[in-house]
């Protein structure tokens, strides 16, 4: 299947994600960035050249020009009343990430997206997302077996966005470790009952505001239920200084680990891996990927809430099935 025209995708939200998500509609032919919509002044934006901005006011005026809308907000306070909001305009696509929250999400947004006629791709990205595609996959093929995650070392943008939404804290950051130990285990075929605490540890690094009650910050960020109170988490206070110095950059990665045995016994491990330079960036890339699939999707009449499980394979791609059969298969 080619497409005969552009798609046309906005982005609301000028984070580090909607940023990635503009480089990465650059690198896509077949798509064409309208806008980006943004709760700030546009003019107060920096936006490249060529690129408009438009205060999220604005997008109910717009509903005829967007084909899809890439929502790039934060998953804890955000995506939650943004995504069905803006459905309910507009074709989306996110990447809400608190994954024991996904079931009870997907309801809303699918609700919003019924009633309206649209259609709405969560939770995309390399996990939720890529990941779960992976450890779909490696259970239906081994049942009889164990899948584990392993995430890190690396940034993530939903706990570090959390952080930075705690009282007293100016800047934010958090590092998951994964715990080697763990890794090894499951890598030499053990098939160990892991808690999450035992594969993982949520480092921090915090800088706080002037008189803030350092003790509080600490209480809040590792009880945070959903984000890091299952978790060994450390948090660390340093200068503003220092958090520039070493801790702009938002790397990530991991490994999704199944550990299974066929009829006779026979024991096999499938693994797949990401090492990402650049957190927000590759799950942008996810999200323009995903929209042309929302997009295609929707031109066949497909309504409410989706995720990657629902997305058939070829329609991420911008080649026709001929091409994707002659270079892939």
């Amino acid at each position: 299947m080619t497409l005969a025209k552009k798609i046309r995708i906005a982005i609301a939200g000028w984070g580090n994600l909607g940023k990635g998500a503009c480089q990465a509609i650059w690198q896509s032919p077949d798509t064409h960035l309208i806008c980006v919509f943004s709760r700030r002044d546009p003019a107060s934006l920096q936006l490249p050249d060529h690129v408009v901005g438009k205060h999220i006011d604005e997008a109910k005026n717009m509903t005829n020009d967007v084909d899809v809308l890439l929502v790039c907000g934060g998953s804890a306070t955000d995506l939650p009343n943004q995504t069905p909001a803006f459905t309910r305009l507009f074709n989306t696509v996110d990447s809400f990430d608190t994954h024991a929250k996904i079931p009870e999400y997907f309801e809303v947004v699918n609700r919003a997206a019924k009633e309206t006629g649209h259609l709405s791709a969560i939770s995309v990205g390399w996990d939720p997302g890529l990941f779960s595609l992976n450890r779909l996959y490696a259970k239906s093929i081994l049942p009889v077996g164990n899948t584990y995650t392993f995430w890190g070392k690396g940034v993530s943008q939903g706990h570090s966005d959390a952080i930075r939404r705690v009282s007293g804290v100016k800047k934010g950051i958090q590092y998951t470790v994964p715990v080697e130990d763990a890794m090894h285990r499951v890598r030499s075929g053990e098939h160990p009952l892991l808690s999450t605490r035992d594969k993982h540890i949520r480092v921090c690094y915090v800088v706080p505001r002037k008189g803030a009650d350092l003790d509080a910050i600490t209480r809040t960020i590792q009880t945070m239920p959903a984000y890091f109170s299952d978790y060994h988490t450390q948090v660390h206070f340093i200068t503003e200084e220092e958090f520039d110095a070493n801790h702009t950059a938002m790397p990530h990665g991991g490994f999704v680990i199944h550990s299974g045995k066929t009829f006779s016994g026979s024991k096999h491990i499938i693994e797949y891996s990401l090492k990402l330079d650049s957190n927000p960036e590759f799950t942008s890339s996810v999200l323009v990927a995903a929209a042309r699939a929302v997009y295609r999707m929707k031109q066949e009449g497909k309504t409410g809430a989706i995720t990657l499980f629902d997305i058939p394979p070829a329609y991420l791609s911008p080649l026709s099935g001929n091409e994707l059969r002659r270079q892939f298969l």
